[in-house]
């Protein structure tokens, strides 16, 4: 009888793990480039494991529940092999998040990281501790400071877009990593100065005094916008709008921004299906906003919306 107790707490243990974890992610590793130069079991364990440590660590103090995980994936296309063990790899990060009151799952982060060199050996630990980032091996640290990195950032978004500023102990923790980043030659993404685009820039416009508004962008756009659409059509469109002018006066105000566009990323059909009835004079600040936050998709939303 006993026996069976123990059992049935530690089957009750297990199941509230479970149910604790934060994210529902998939990784795919792609890797026809070097497919002739690495053991096949190579990248079928890394994406196993890396799998693994996106899904079953605890990122936060919260418990989530089946329906409440964040839906995420991470791709990582590896480039070629700089040495034995050693890649040098893209990544991209996607993440959505549901639409209160509907089946509509919306893109809230579509990021894409050409900075990705990591070191990797069948058998190898996947490990992070956030008070020792760098870890022993820099290149092997490399490859779960750069998955956490991002795994902060979407869940910094995903806790700002349902309640205001609730995502700054995140972004904090993603630049805590971003400062105590790995270094090594080969090893770049973490710098001010490494290109335009960098995980530092990216991290530092969600933390800096400047650009505190965004926060305000990502509540309105999606507690305040979006999931107020199937009950008040009307007030959700216009905080979707009042959401898409701050960016607009965000990016005007601050030239050495990454995350207007990233943000735009992926929003061009989800956009067009909002104001495509709008009135007339909501269209015109509409075309008048894109065209300095979505310079790229312009002339689609004027030959949809005008």
């Amino acid at each position: 009888m006993f026996r069976k107790y123990l059992l049935l707490v530690f089957l009750l243990l297990v199941a509230a793990n479970l149910m604790s974890q934060e994210l529902a992610a998939t990784v795919a590793i792609q890797s026809s480039k070097v497919d002739n130069q690495v053991d096949p079991k190579t990248f079928i364990q890394l994406q196993i494991q890396l799998k693994d440590f996106i899904n079953q660590r605890k990122w936060s103090s919260d418990a989530f529940g089946m329906e409440e995980k964040i839906d995420c994936s991470f791709y990582i296309t590896i480039e070629s092999v700089l040495s034995p063990g050693v890649y040098e790899a893209k990544l991209s990060v996607v993440s959505n998040r549901p639409v209160y009151n509907s089946n509509y799952t919306t893109p809230i982060l579509n990021m894409q990281d050409a900075n990705f060199t990591f070191k990797y050996q069948l058998s190898q630990p996947i490990e992070f501790n956030e008070n020792k980032v760098q870890g022993t091996d820099p290149l092997e640290a490399n490859l779960t400071a750069t998955l956490a990195y991002y795994i902060y950032v979407i869940l910094g978004l995903d806790y700002d877009s349902f309640a205001l500023k609730a995502g700054a102990p995140y972004f904090a923790k993603a630049l805590n990593v971003v400062y105590n980043a790995p270094e090594a030659s080969g090893i770049n993404g973490w710098k001010s100065y490494d290109g335009q685009r960098n995980r530092f820039i990216f991290i530092d416009n969600f933390t800096k005094g400047s650009m505190d508004k965004i926060h305000e962008v990502i509540y309105g756009y999606y507690r305040e916008g979006l999931d107020q659409m199937a009950t008040k059509f009307e007030t959700g469109r216009g905080a979707v709008l009042n959401a898409l002018m701050t960016m607009q006066e965000l990016q005007e105000s601050n030239t050495n921004t990454m995350i207007v566009p990233i943000l735009m990323q992926g929003k061009y059909t989800e956009v067009i299906g909002i104001f495509t009835n709008a009135d007339k004079n909501m269209k015109k600040q509409l075309i008048t906003t894109l065209s300095v936050i979505d310079v790229a998709n312009l002339n689609k939303y004027k030959e949809k919306i005008e």
